[in-house]
């Protein structure tokens, strides 16, 4: 046997052996943290394994906790998790967008410190870049950083920060040079949410969730040890931790839609379960087929795309073709929602209750949250001029 082949075979002895019955059927994920919460007890123990292994970072480097693996290593590790149903055993920031920026810029004892506790899921970490006269002209943001001995002191406010109610620690852009240009006098550091001078207000949106929040910070108190990178120069960090996050945020468009529950098979197989005024279901209309198989073709096509995109980055990380995936993903996810209510029909008007099934009601509800997804990680227009001028190289 080849190594890949005896790696395949340790890899099904070892997920048969460790992956719990209960993280082999769909369901939730665990978000980790100091506070973790786990919906069954399978998950803390999924979640504990798949830590312990580096797997739920299986290609970041061993000597941080990761999994070492080669990319071809991970394919393998993949298609068997995919083989047997496993769940994933750790959703997390830390993993799709800090983790990554840490690796590439931070020093080696931040590295030792914090990169072990992503892939083990023992920080539950939130994004603190938004502040509400700060979106779109992020380098504008206001939020002041003050040097006091080894201490920075943090006063502002960041708003859209996601999950910050349940979150550990924050990775933040402050300002701590109010002399230079505004791109120069930023600073990326990591501040612990556990403390006085630290407030979170959920914002509640349409969907009836909240996901977002308000984030206060007053005399907030930041070790110095936790500035990445140098003082002033945040913007370069902020930057392509931005694409790491587009990156992320791309996969939505390949998503087979539904909620974290109970997914949703395809457009296709869930417009066959509704009966249109015909009598018929509803894939037999034609206009409602055509733009299932146009969904269908174009998710195909964006899926190569991401991959191609995805060993051009094995060469050089991260680069503005992320703005291309995150834009065009976003637009797939919310089309597949569209989609999703044509073929409901009258059933996907509920919004509680009865006669309305708990799948319908989420639908329903998600496609509402995903307006959203035309916000986060940069709104579409930032990501349509990022296209214009770093990919196309049009002019200003």
């Amino acid at each position: 046997m080849t190594n890949l082949e005896n790696f395949r075979q340790e890899t099904k002895d070892w997920l048969n052996e460790n992956c719990p019955p209960e993280m082999r059927k769909p369901g939730d994920v665990s978000w980790g943290g100091r506070k973790a919460r786990f919906s069954h007890p399978d998950q803390e123990i999924w979640l504990e394994r798949m830590g312990q292994k580096g797997w739920t970072c299986p290609t970041w480097p061993k000597e941080y906790g990761g999994g070492g693996l080669t990319k071809e290593e991970n394919k393998i590790l993949q298609e068997e998790l995919f083989a047997i149903g496993a769940r994933p055993a750790l959703a997390s920031f830390g993993i799709w967008m800090l983790g990554p920026a840490l690796l590439e810029f931070a020093s080696e004892e931040q590295k030792l410190e914090h990169i072990p506790n992503i892939v083990q899921g023992k920080i539950w970490w939130c994004q603190g870049y938004s502040e509400p006269g700060s979106g779109s002209d992020l380098a504008s943001l206001s939020t002041k950083a003050v040097l006091d001995g080894d201490n920075y002191i943090v006063n502002g406010q960041k708003i859209w920060t996601s999950n910050a109610n349940y979150s550990d620690m924050i990775f933040c852009l402050v300002r701590t040079g109010s002399q230079e240009p505004k791109h120069d006098g930023i600073s990326f550091m990591l501040i612990d949410m556990d403390q006085p001078g630290v407030d979170v207000k959920p914002i509640k949106l349409i969907s009836g969730k909240s996901p977002f929040c308000e984030t206060f910070f007053t005399d907030a108190v930041v070790p110095k040890s936790n500035l990445i990178g140098e003082e002033n120069k945040g913007w370069t960090i902020a930057k392509r931790l931005l694409q790491h996050e587009r990156s992320m945020i791309s996969g939505m468009g390949l998503s087979a839609g539904g909620t974290s529950k109970k997914k949703i098979s395809g457009l296709a197989e869930m417009a066959k379960r509704y009966v249109g005024v015909d009598g018929q279901n509803r894939l037999g209309n034609p206009f409602l087929r055509g733009k299932v198989a146009r969904h269908d073709i174009n998710s195909r096509a964006f899926s190569l795309t991401l991959q191609r995109m995805g060993e051009e980055m094995k060469s050089g990380g991260p680069s503005a073709t992320a703005s291309m995936g995150k834009y065009y993903g976003t637009e797939q996810n919310k089309l597949r929602y569209e989609i999703m209510l044509e073929a409901m029909g009258f059933n996907g008007l509920g919004w509680e209750g009865e006669p309305f099934s708990p799948e319908e009601l989420a639908v329903t509800r998600e496609w509402l949250r995903s307006k959203a997804n035309s916000i986060e990680g940069g709104t579409s227009e930032i990501n349509l001029n990022v296209i214009s001028k770093r990919v196309l190289g049009l002019p200003d």
